[in-house]
């Protein structure tokens, strides 16, 4: 169930149809975010109820993802109001009305570090800081003849789920299925005695390809992953989102050329999951964790 709209001042909070997540990408691609080319539709498998929409007379005017994983995980994303409806404090009740879906969960979001104050105020604490990397991508490197490199779509789902669930803060099931075989995109598992070692999902956004989730019991093995992934665009432009904790990530986009023009601030109103971010050498998406 959805929490109560706000309906006050001809100001409206409500859940998105279907066709309104595509607003609040287009809005993200605006901020200059670089959205994937089918973020939409992806995303709304995450949680169909966790996307509200701020209208004023009738016009929409802001946006906000609260989406549900499981029982006791939420995260808060897409969180943008067009600039000339700004200061008059529609965000706030936006903000509120995601807050109230999302009541009683450890909340996530990652947020530009000039807002970590403001978030502050609503019970979020840094956790770490996330690392946006760009670069172009180059020919593929020698790779060892340890493990192999399958289409995820080979594999059994429940193979991934497993070893997707070691390294997010929640089981995502609806959210995994689509992502991982969404148009414009590869997605990949490193496969070793049966079993996956890691896996990543290259997609296609407006400008250029990112890759996430990078997840990977090692270096060598996230290396491999992305080696692959963006030796199937060479020359495009690719960016990698990486858990600064995770040194091993930082180096691995370094050591392929990349450079840093962004970051966030991952926030928990709870005590920070316990996930392995040795092991998270790429994050999913900023907008949904």
């Amino acid at each position: 169930m959805s929490a109560a709209i706000d309906t006050s001042d001809d100001f409206t909070v409500r859940s998105m149809r279907s066709d309104e997540v595509e607003h609040a990408i287009q809005w993200a691609q605006q901020e200059g975010w670089n959205p994937g080319l089918h973020d939409a539709a992806c995303f709304r498998a995450a949680d169909p109820d966790g996307f509200f929409i701020g209208t004023l007379q009738d016009e929409p005017v802001g946006s906000i993802s609260a989406v549900r994983y499981g029982e006791h995980f939420g995260f808060i994303g897409l969180y943008i109001v067009k600039p000339e409806f700004r200061g008059k404090g529609f965000g706030f009740r936006i903000w509120r009305h995601a807050m109230a879906y999302l009541a009683g969960r450890n909340i996530g979001l990652d947020g530009v570090v000039a807002q970590q104050d403001n978030y502050r105020k609503s019970g979020f604490q840094l956790a770490h800081r996330n690392v946006r990397f760009q670069g172009i991508a180059r020919p593929r490197r020698a790779q060892s003849k340890i493990m192999a490199i399958k289409n995820l779509g080979e594999l059994p789902f429940e193979q991934l789920m497993s070893y997707d669930r070691a390294c997010f803060a929640a089981p995502r099931e609806r959210f995994l299925a689509d992502w991982t075989a969404q148009p414009d995109a590869t997605a990949i598992a490193a496969v070793h005695d049966g079993e996956i070692r890691g896996y990543g999902v290259l997609r296609k956004c407006c400008n250029g390809h990112k890759v996430g989730p990078l997840f990977a019991d090692d270096a060598h093995t996230a290396e491999a992953l992305f080696d692959d992934l963006i030796a199937r665009h060479e020359g495009a432009t690719f960016v990698l989102d990486v858990p600064e904790p995770n040194a091993a990530a930082a180096a691995l986009a370094q050591q392929y050329g990349m450079t840093s023009v962004f970051e966030t601030a991952r926030m928990y109103t709870k005590a920070a999951p316990a996930i392995p971010l040795s092991r998270v050498f790429g994050i999913t998406t900023f907008e949904l964790g």
